[in-house]
């Protein structure tokens, strides 16, 4: 008989997902291995050298207030920070950060080598076996581990393969080995797989391109930061340039869509619809005579440029013609080819919203095997996945994150209840609550929540008793009536009228009174940290509009608070539809609000639920 090493939990995949699952694991004390086909992949990133970006920073934030990682990281890696739709209103503000991704590779191996309860293997799963309530986890070498629980976070490696133009290999992004056996494990477990579709840019040779030629995009004067405990201000060391394709470009793409591996049948896979390749632009927006792309620097110790925005699997011959028709890259080089990947991945439908196997217990899933995309979207998963399989070790109540309380609930709720048929792209669009989801005010919304699970540190839950502090302090300040002369002065600034006293507060509702405006002619607020004066400002901004969003959540908010059991057959439920019992038998939602959401569950179906549940109210 093997002998086999224990642990209490074992994270397969050291990608974005991984790492959060592992540390969060670890930080509330369970013994953890996490295995990874390579070290040499841990925190790799394959395709964008960023992290954030519009939906995405408030993920990144919001992992940072449940006690993650990833935040901590991107900082410490930043090579330039920029706040997208800085002109917009604050709910819709999206830190995005451009990292040297060796750098980033380097950061995050280290944070696993060094944390304690925290073991790393080099290793591929070839099957899980549940047995006598412990998982058996056997490896190609024949190593064979046992667990309590175990997460996959296996990325794009499962049965991965790597396409351009004619070409199909069997490997893993850049040249990274795939995984053979845990496809076939996990449908031995009796989940059914499906293909997707992403694809990665090519990488060009930075000397070789006419850097004048292009728009420059610098980082803001003052970047902001995602995490709450980043003490050195990041700085902007890098320049990123923006282009356009035009109709020579795109007349080289229509002239090769014929042999573009789609069209050949090499491509199956389902693909991103918000992260379209250049040939699916071309076609879809014909009548657009260019397409915007930036080019952005890899790290500070290579010379190689990524090309945001063309991402194609045309042969490499027809991908150096492209480029080369592009103003500024008339003489590039291309380093690396751009490629499409196809894997395999689950239906997270068959997940609870703790992210746990709805089949068998203990089994957790996180990241892009649940269908989603982006280092942020898996990470976020990692982090949820890793407190909760902890939790279940220890057998306590899961964390359960909500469409009110976190673009993390949104993004769970969506892959467990409504699942996605493409892989899931987190979007500001996606949130009924985005006013209230802003990326400023995470800790404010999450961190609490994380106490009892221990991914918190002192320091952080110091830092939140001192804001709330700060914003109570700020709020009796903004109830400060302002001299005339002064609140004259603000508005002369703004390129507005007054005649009258005002209050602090009514002084920061008008549309042209910016919090930056504020300070600059009136020291009330100083001393108070920018992030307290900061939430006080939207509060104030958006009041009326918060008021109404909270009208219009009472009803979802009552309905979700109708707990539904996981062990109900809703085939001896009297009144609904046969569609609907089948529906909510596979989907077996937590309350009647995620019943509602449920494809094929009419709002007749709700209101039998609701009929008959109401004493649960």
């Amino acid at each position: 008989m093997v002998n086999c090493i224990y642990y209490d939990a074992i994270v397969v995949g050291a990608g974005h997902a991984g790492i959060e699952a592992a540390l969060a694991l670890a930080r509330t004390g369970a013994k953890t291995l996490v295995t990874s086909i390579t070290p040499d992949n841990v925190g790799y990133m394959a395709c964008n050298p960023s992290i954030g970006g519009t939906g995405k920073g408030h993920l990144v934030r919001e992992l940072d207030a449940l006690g993650g990682f990833m935040g901590i990281a991107a900082d410490a890696c930043a090579t330039q920070i920029r706040m997208l739709n800085s002109s917009k209103g604050l709910a819709v503000r999206s830190l995005r950060a451009q990292e040297d991704k060796y750098k980033y590779h380097a950061f995050t191996k280290r944070a696993l080598e060094s944390a304690d309860n925290l073991s790393m293997r080099q290793d591929e799963v070839k099957n899980i076996v549940r047995r006598d309530g412990d998982f058996t986890v056997e490896c190609v070498t024949g190593n064979t581990y046992r667990c309590k629980a175990v997460v996959i976070a296996s990325g794009v490696y499962m049965d991965s393969t790597v396409i351009c133009g004619r070409s199909v290999q069997k490997r893993g992004p850049v040249c990274f080995s795939r995984s053979d056996y845990l496809a076939e494990s996990l449908r031995a477990l009796g989940f059914s797989l499906r293909r997707f579709k992403t694809g990665t840019p090519a990488r060009l040779a930075g000397r070789t391109i006419d850097f004048s030629r292009l728009e420059m995009q610098h980082g803001d004067e003052v970047p902001y930061t995602f995490s709450a405990l980043t003490k050195k201000q990041p700085k902007n060391t890098a320049v990123c340039y923006l282009g356009y394709t035009n109709e020579k470009t795109h007349g080289i793409i229509r002239a090769a869509l014929c042999d573009s591996p789609r069209k050949l049948g090499l491509i199956t896979g389902t693909g991103a619809r918000y992260c379209p390749s250049i040939e699916d632009k071309i076609v879809r927006f014909a009548d657009k005579p260019r397409h915007t792309f930036f080019l952005e620097p890899e790290g500070d110790g290579t010379d190689e440029w990524y090309i945001q925005g063309i991402s194609t699997s045309l042969p490499p011959d027809v991908q150096r013609e492209m480029y080369r028709s592009i103003v500024g890259l008339e003489n590039v080089s291309v380093v690396r080819d751009a490629y499409a990947i196809e894997y395999e991945c689950i239906d997270a439908r068959e997940l609870f919203p703790s992210l746990m196997s709805k089949r068998i217990a203990g089994l957790f899933f996180a990241g892009q095997v649940n269908g989603t995309s982006g280092y942020e979207e898996a990470a976020a998963q990692g982090l949820l996945a890793g407190i909760n399989a902890s939790a279940y070790i220890r057998g306590i109540e899961p964390l359960v994150l909500d469409r009110t309380n976190s673009y993390i609930g949104v993004m769970t709720d969506d892959l467990v209840t409504v699942g996605s048929d493409e892989p899931y792209r987190m979007l500001t669009g996606r949130a009924e609550c985005r006013l209230s989801l802003r990326q400023d005010n995470a800790d404010l919304r999450l961190t609490e929540h994380a106490y009892k699970y221990g991914t918190v540190t002192d320091e952080r839950k110091k830092l939140l008793a001192r804001k709330k502090a700060q914003i109570k302090k700020c709020e009796r300040l903004a109830s400060t009536q302002l001299p005339l002369d002064k609140v004259t002065e603000i508005f002369a600034a703004a390129c507005e009228e007054n005649a009258k006293p005002m209050t602090a507060g009514e002084v920061l509702k008008r549309p042209n009174v910016t919090l930056d405006l504020f300070d600059k002619h009136c020291d009330l607020f100083k001393g108070i940290m920018p992030p307290a004066k900061l939430e006080v400002y939207a509060a104030i901004r958006y009041d009326s509009y918060l008021k109404r969003q909270s009208a219009e959540l009472k009803e979802k908010s009552r309905l979700e608070n109708m707990r539904l059991s996981p062990e109900l057959d809703y085939s001896t439920v009297d009144g609904l539809r046969l569609e609907a019992r089948e529906k909510l038998n596979a989907a077996k939602p937590l309350s009647i609000g995620q019943a509602s959401r449920v494809a094929g569950v009419t709002p007749a179906d709700v209101w039998v639920l609701i009929s008959k549940f109401r004493t649960q109210d």
